[in-house]
C-alpha cells in the first residue's frame, strides 16, 4: 500500500488549490478526481456562466445602439466551449508536468472513485473496475456540490433544467422560466435577457429580488431586468410545474389570491445546491454532518482529527475563492506553523448582473439589523468622469463607516460598471481595521470608477469636489442609528 502524506478528494477549484499547497510543503500528495479536472467550476459554473454572462453583456451593449443585433447561438457556445477547453487544458498540462518534474517523490494524480475505508486509508476505484487501497496521514474532502432539485418537479435537462443542464441548450429559448431570485437566479436572468431573443420570468416568493441584499441594490438590478423585458413574479408561490406538448406549464399562487398559468419553452431551477457526499465513505468513520446535511468542520477540520474539508462541501459560502482559501488554509494547519483561524466576515464577492454588483463586508440592511451606528455614503455613477465617458451611468457607489472620528469603514456596494474591480482597496482597508483618510488623499488615476470611492471618503471628511448639499439627488451622507436615518447636511471637520 502506498503511503502519503496527504490524499485529496475532488479535483475542482479546492481540491487542486489544495494539492498544490501541499507541493509547496514538499509533502508526497495524491489527487483524486472522480470525472474531470476543474470539477463543476470549470465546466457547469463559474467559467461558463461568466463566460456567458461577458458576450451577454457585449451583446447588450451594441444592442443599445443597433437594436435590432442578434449573434448566432453556436458562436455563443463555441466560445463557452474555447474558454472551458482552454482553462481545462492548462490545468490537466500543469498536473501531467508537474508530475512528471517532480517524479514520485511528491505529486500524484489519479482519475477515478475515491472512498474513505477509515481514517488513514483510501480507496480508489478506476474505470476499468480495478481498485486499489492507498495510506493517507491526512485527508483532504473537496468534492463540491450539485444543483438541489425538488422532488414536485421532474428535470430532465433539456426542457426543465438545472444551470448543468444549460450546456444542453441548442439556441436561444424564445421563452424561459426561472425558479429562484437569488444570485444565480438572477444572473442567468441577465444573460439570457441580454441576447434579446428569450422572454424571461422570475419567480420570486419575496416582494423582491436579492433579499439578502440592500433595497437600493435590488430595486436597481429590477429595473435594468425589466428594461430588458423580464417579468419578476413577486410575492408568488410555484403551485406546479410540468411539461405539457414539449413546453414547461407552470402555475403561480399570488399574496393577494390570484393565480395564474404561463406556458414557455424552458425552466431553470435555481434553488440551491446540495453536497456530494454520497459514496465517499464518510459513514464509514462517523465524520458529523451539519443540520442541513454538509460536512460539519471547525476551521476546515472535521471532527476527524487528520481529515479536513473545504469548499461548497462545508454548506458555507459557495464561491471559488473561499473554496481555494479553506483548502490552502487547512494544508498549512496539517504541515505549517500555528495560523489564526479563517475569517469570513469580509469577503469580496461578485454579482455578475446588470449592472455588476461588488460587494464587501457589511451591508446596510444588516447594520440596521444588529443597531450599529454608522455613517453612510452614497455616490451615483452619473458624476463620475469615467461613467460617463463610457456612456454608463447607471449605477452607485456605497460606504458604510463607523459613527465616530476614526470611521473605520465596515463594508461597501458597487452597482455598475467595473464595481468588482473598485472594491479591492476598500476589502484591503477593511481586512486591516484602517480608516478612510489615507485612501482619501492619494491621487488615483483619471479618470477611473475608483475615483469615486475617493469622492465618496472625501464627503464623510468634508472635503469633496461636489457638495452633497447641492447635488442632493447624486450624492447622500447620513447617519444611522437605533433605526432612525439622519441626513447630515453639513459635515464639520474640515481638513
Amino acid at each position: 500500500m502506498e503511503h502519503f502524506d496527504l490524499v485529496v478528494i475532488g479535483g475542482g477549484p479546492a481540491g487542486y488549490a489544495g494539492a498544490m499547497r501541499a507541493v509547496d510543503f514538499r509533502k508526497k500528495v495524491l489527487l483524486i478526481e472522480k470525472k474531470r479536472l476543474g470539477g463543476a467550476g470549470l465546466f457547469d459554473g463559474v467559467l461558463s456562466s461568466k463566460t456567458l454572462w461577458e458576450h451577454s453583456m457585449r451583446v447588450a451593449a451594441i444592442r443599445e445602439t443597433i437594436p435590432t443585433y442578434e449573434i448566432p447561438f453556436e458562436d455563443i457556445v463555441r466560445n463557452v466551449r474555447e474558454a472551458v477547453f482552454e482553462r481545462k487544458t492548462q490545468m490537466t498540462l500543469h498536473a501531467g508536468m508537474l508530475q512528471s518534474a517532480l517524479g514520485s517523490k511528491f505529486f500524484h494524480y489519479e482519475k477515478g472513485d475515491a472512498r474513505i475505508i477509515d481514517k488513514n486509508t483510501v480507496e480508489i476505484k478506476k474505470g476499468d473496475g480495478t481498485t486499489h487501497l492507498v495510506y493517507a496521514e491526512n485527508i483532504l474532502i473537496a468534492t463540491g456540490s450539485r444543483p438541489r432539485y425538488l422532488p414536485s418537479i421532474s428535470v430532465d435537462e433539456k426542457t426543465i433544467l438545472t444551470s448543468d443542464g444549460i450546456r444542453n441548450i441548442q439556441d436561444f429559448p424564445k421563452s424561459m422560466v426561472i425558479l429562484g431570485a437569488g444570485v444565480i437566479g438572477c444572473e442567468f436572468a441577465t444573460i439570457f435577457s441580454n441576447f434579446g431573443k428569450t422572454k424571461v420570468y422570475i419567480i420570486d416568493k419575496a416582494n423582491r429580488i436579492l433579499p439578502f441584499e440592500d433595497e437600493d441594490i435590488s430595486e436597481t438590478v429590477t429595473h435594468n431586468l425589466e428594461r430588458n423585458g423580464v417579468v419578476v413574479h413577486h410575492n408568488s408561490s410555484l403551485e406546479r410545474m410540468e411539461l405539457k406538448n414539449g413546453k414547461v406549464e407552470y402555475e403561480l399562487n399570488y399574496k393577494n389570491g390570484e393565480k395564474e398559468i404561463i406556458s414557455v419553452e424552458k425552466a431553470l431551477i435555481a434553488v440551491g445546491r446540495v453536497p456530494n457526499i454520497e459514496n465517499i465513505g464518510i459513514e464509514n468513520i462517523g465524520i458529523n454532518l451539519t443540520e442541513r446535511g454538509f460536512i460539519y468542520h471547525d476551521d476546515t477540520q472535521t471532527n476527524i482529527s487528520n481529515i479536513y474539508v473545504a469548499g461548497d462541501v462545508t454548506g458555507g459560502i459557495a464561491l471559488v475563492s473561499v473554496g481555494e482559501r479553506e483548502a490552502r488554509h487547512a494544508v498549512v494547519r496539517m504541515f505549517g506553523p500555528a495560523i489564526k483561524p479563517i475569517s469570513y466576515q469580509n469577503i469580496s464577492t461578485i454579482m455578475f448582473l446588470n449592472p455588476e454588483v461588488g460587494a464587501v463586508g457589511m451591508s446596510e440592511q444588516e447594520v440596521r439589523q444588529k443597531n450599529i451606528p454608522v455613517k453612510v455614503v452614497k455616490l451615483d455613477y452619473s458624476v463620475n468622469a469615467r461613467a460617463i465617458a463610457m456612456r454608463k451611468t447607471k449605477g452607485f457607489f456605497k460606504i458604510l463607516v463607523t459613527n465616530d472620528n476614526g470611521m473605520r469603514i465596515l463594508g461597501m456596494r458597487a452597482v455598475g460598471e467595473h464595481a468588482s474591480s473598485a472594491i479591492q482597496a476598500v476589502a484591503y482597508l477593511i481586512h486591516t481595521s484602517q480608516g478612510i483618510r489615507e485612501l482619501a488623499d492619494m491621487m488615483h488615476p483619471h479618470p477611473s470608477i475608483i475615483e469615486g470611492i475617493q469622492e465618496c471618503l472625501r464627503m464623510l471628511l468634508g472635503k469633496s469636489i461636489y457638495k452633497p448639499a447641492i447635488f442632493k439627488d447624486k450624492l447622500q451622507c447620513y447617519t444611522c442609528e437605533n433605526g432612525v436615518c439622519t441626513p447630515i447636511s453639513s459635515i464639520s471637520t474640515y481638513e
